[in-house]
């Protein structure tokens, strides 16, 4: 029984070990639970309606990523560099400038998908429109809400946020199998409506921090200027980044069919799982390592890349020798068809989270702009070589293309900490210092299990 409170009490804390453990098990479940989804809509729908629906879910993440204009890293930076002080400006600001442009985004995305869904039945047209304009607000919001949650380090509700909505989709869903009213558009409005509901939860949990004056003056410009001056400087970064994350899906619904993107969702979203871990460190290191100097932002986020990058290295090796096997008994025959670029992509998988580590030293040094090299490269090289690869190999030459392109983005990111930090490439990708680091980490936590049973 002590063991256990011993083990709870440092699962519950706030080190960033903890924090990072707790946010790899929550990617973990989220992992689990996209694969679940994944599965289910899959046997509802078969490959070509599995590819439909992807259609209408695809338009508000894109257009999320296009219109954010860095605004949920801007918060966190800004929060962290001024600890607070003019922090419900911020905020403030951050939210009511996407209200007009996410109006002005869902009003040209409803005239726009006719066009960008041209090959799909009207029925699939109509549902996206109205998914789209009412889903993306929702997910402008959330975005705010979660960098406001991990600027003031409330990853329960970060977390939460990310979690619930996988979750109650995928209890909808079944709800709707179960009843027998499973469609197309039924399963958008559980998608829109279970956002919502997480979007108000995580609005409720983080209410002391909203709490300001909405629709006042804006008094404190300052705020605002810094705000959207550094937000201007990673938008460009995450705007490539977008478009790295769904340019395939873009190639896809260009050249491709509808069952080839049925087919191409489900191993993207199962090769996805070999980033739990490197998710998880992502999304804590950077808010934590903010604002401190170089050469410890360094050494965090280094040790994160390498000990993220073996763990990840070491669980993909024999999942790829069962995964055909899985698919074909989770999915069906069907899917079996996109095999070869399921082990593309995970190996694509692992070397892009790892990367995405490395680069997070950037931004919290306050120099996103060697990230958007690093992006602008490696995205031009696999742009181009998706118009090469695609009409050759099919999904395959998509997953091929991404497999380079990660490949020549930490290669980039390499060399840019490098020339940023004077740091060698070799003792980014080695330090024979890790294990002694795991092992004390170890050893601390067995000591502090034992006193705790001693003291019981």
């Amino acid at each position: 029984m002590a063991q256990q409170l011993a083990a709870g009490r440092a699962w519950k804390g706030g080190g960033l070990v903890q924090t990072m453990l707790r946010t790899s098990a929550t990617n973990f479940l989220m992992m689990a639970i996209a694969t679940l989804t994944s599965i289910v809509t899959a046997r509802m729908f078969g490959v070509v309606g599995k590819g439909e629906l992807s259609a209408i879910l695809f338009w508000p993440t894109l257009l999320a990523g296009l219109v954010g204009f860095g605004l949920p890293t801007s918060l966190i930076y800004n929060l962290k560099q001024s600890q607070a002080a003019g922090g419900g400006e911020l905020v403030r600001a951050g939210f009511l400038f996407q209200i007009p442009v996410s109006l002005i985004a869902g009003f040209v995305a409803w005239q726009g998908l006719p066009i960008w869904l041209a090959d799909y039945p009207e029925p699939v047209v109509r549902t996206a429109r109205w998914f789209t304009a009412l889903m993306l607000p929702t997910i402008l919001a959330a975005n705010l809400v979660a960098a406001l949650a991990q600027s003031a380090n409330r990853f329960n509700v970060y977390n939460g946020v990310r979690l619930f909505g996988p979750l109650l989709n995928l209890l909808g869903l079944l709800a709707l199998w179960t009843a027998g009213h499973l469609s197309l558009v039924s399963a958008a409005a559980v998608f829109l409506g279970t956002s919502a509901l997480v979007l108000l939860w995580s609005l409720y949990g983080m209410r002391d921090a909203l709490r300001i004056d909405w629709f006042g003056r804006l008094r404190n410009t300052s705020a605002a200027k810094a705000l959207f001056g550094y937000g201007s400087k990673v938008f460009g970064v995450e705007l490539l980044g977008t478009l790295y994350s769904q340019f395939d899906k873009l190639v896809i619904l260009s050249m491709l069919t509808a069952k080839d993107l049925g087919l191409y969702t489900v191993v993207y979203a199962l090769s996805r799982v070999f980033n739990v871990v490197q998710t998880a460190v992502s999304s804590v290191v950077f808010p934590r390592v903010t604002g401190l100097d170089k050469t410890r932002i360094v050494d965090t986020v280094g040790r994160a890349f390498r000990l993220s990058l073996l763990v990840m290295a070491i669980v993909l090796v024999p999942s790829l020798f069962i995964g055909r096997f899985l698919m074909g008994l989770l999915f069906g025959e069907p899917f079996l068809e996109a095999a070869s670029a399921f082990y593309l992509l995970s190996v694509e998988c692992i070397i892009g989270g790892g990367s995405w580590i490395l680069a997070s030293a950037f931004n919290a040094a306050g120099r996103p702009g060697l990230v958007l090299v690093r992006q602008a490269i490696s995205l031009a090289a696999t742009i181009g070589l998706f118009f090469i690869f695609t009409p050759l190999y099919g999904l395959n030459g998509i997953a091929l293309a991404l497999l380079i392109g990660a490949v020549i983005r930490l290669t980039v990111t390499l060399v840019a900490m490098k020339m940023a930090f004077g740091v060698k490439a070799g003792s980014l990708l080695f330090d024979k210092n890790d294990l002694g680091f795991l092992l004390g980490r170890l050893k601390e936590r067995v000591r502090s299990k034992g006193e705790s049973g001693h003291a019981n």
